[in-house]
This record gives structure tokens, sequence and C-alpha cells, in this order.
């Protein structure tokens, strides 16, 4: 028995979300079925993060465990050829130590979230980024960024779904930066609460357009309440970019 580790990338628009479900298509059912097309063993795919329906991945990071020895060369070529034709990719892969665990090894995990600020209607970047009509003050939208740095309880921007022990994490990066219409926020953190990410940028939406006050997104922080929230971002815009070990 051998432990691989795999970067992948995927388009998410496809998937109901990375795990397997039974009402419709998943990242990891893609890549386990691949693997045993590959080499005929029924294993499980674990993964640094689970992302939900919608949600994409430049550096996601799994492991995965096989009897057939084989080199790191051949499993990517051959996962790659399986995949076909789901958007999903092996970037890389390399032979890890037996003890290696894609989740609960990983020291920190980094998102982007792309806004496209136009009013005109989004085609090649239609579900791969979150268009929003109205004019954003982007430096209004860092300064509430700037208030979510660092440990908080963040239950307000938890989903009531999420199955994490606690709602207290600690943001080491939110930064928002600007390209002509493309606006794009850069987070990290040793982990996220499910639909924290979704929930802090669409707040920061409403900051943005003038309808919050910085202040605001405070008060909604320090209300530790799910309905002081100001507005949950589609799926569309976020990326899983890396994640680091």
């Amino acid at each position: 028995m051998a432990r691989y580790r795999l970067t992948i990338e995927y388009d998410g628009r496809p998937f109901v979300g990375w795990q397997r479900q039974e009402n419709g298509p998943s990242v990891q059912a893609a890549l386990e079925d691949a693997i045993t097309k590959f080499c005929g063993e029924s294993v499980t795919v674990f993964a640094a993060g689970r992302t939900d329906a919608g949600v994409h991945a430049l550096g996601q990071v799994v492991h995965i465990d096989i009897v057939r020895r084989t080199s790191p060369d051949e499993i990517q070529g051959a996962l790659n050829f399986h995949l076909r034709p789901d958007p999903v990719s092996v970037l890389a892969a390399e032979e890890a130590d037996p003890e290696f665990h894609a989740r609960f090894d990983a020291k920190a995990r980094h998102y982007l979230y792309r806004i496209i600020n136009r009013r005109a209607p989004l085609t090649v970047d239609a579900g791969l980024a979150w268009r929003v009509p109205v004019p954003l003050d982007v430096a209004a939208m860092q300064a509430g960024a700037d208030l979510l740095l660092g440990k908080h309880d963040f239950t307000t921007f938890r989903s009531v779904q999420c199955q994490a022990k606690s709602p207290v994490k600690t943001l080491d990066q939110f930064d928002f930066t600007q390209n002509g219409v493309v606006i794009e926020a850069r987070l990290e953190a040793r982990s996220f609460l499910h639909h924290q990410v979704r929930s802090m940028i669409g707040t920061l939406r409403l900051v943005g357009e003038g309808r919050w006050r910085v202040e605001d997104v405070k008060r909604a922080l320090d209300a530790r309440d799910r309905t002081a929230l100001g507005l949950n971002a589609p799926p569309d815009g976020l990326y899983l970019t890396r994640v680091d070990y």
C-alpha cells in the first residue's frame, strides 16, 4: 500500500460540490471513479477542503492510498486520461509519507474571490465570477475586510449547516485588488467555516455599494448571529487556490 498526494484543479460548475452525493456528480466521485478505472481499486479520496457546488479549485490537495505501487507520473497521466471529459485535472502527483493527511495536516488554505464590476452580462466569465452591476468602492470594502482580520467568533458568517466544532477562526489575510472592472479578494486562514468566505464577500458588497457603513461590518461580526448577515455571495467567483503544509 502506498500513499500519494495529488494537486488538482477543477471547474465547479458541473458538480454538486467536492463530496460524493446521491443527487448529482461530484469531484470526489469523478476522481474515485478514475482511480478505479486506472488500477481496479475502490478508494476514498481525502481532500484539504470540501468545496461547495459551483466552487472552483486551482490548487486543491488530496491524498489516496492504493495497493498498486507505481510512479507518480504514471498516476498523473492515467488519472487525467480517465477523468475526461470531466473538467478536473491532476496538476501534480507525488508519493507521500504514510502518515500524511490532506485535510488534517494543512497549515493554511488560500482562497480567491473574483468580482466583475460591470453592467453588461458575463459571457466568457459566466459561472466563473460574480457580476455586480453597480459601482463598488473597493477602498471601503478593504476597510471592512480589515475589521475581520484576526481571531474572532464568525458565527454571523457561518452557514446554519456548518459542522465545525467551533465558530472561532483566525483570518490571516483579506486583501482586495482592482484592475479595471475586475475586483479580486484573496484570503488566507488555517481553516474556514462553511460559507464563511462567501458570507464575508457578500456583506462587503453592501459596504462597497454604500448600503452599509464600514462600522456595520463590526456590528454584524459582534452580533454572532446569522440573521445579522448582510448577504451571501454566490459560489461562482470562489476558488481554492493553494494549501500550505
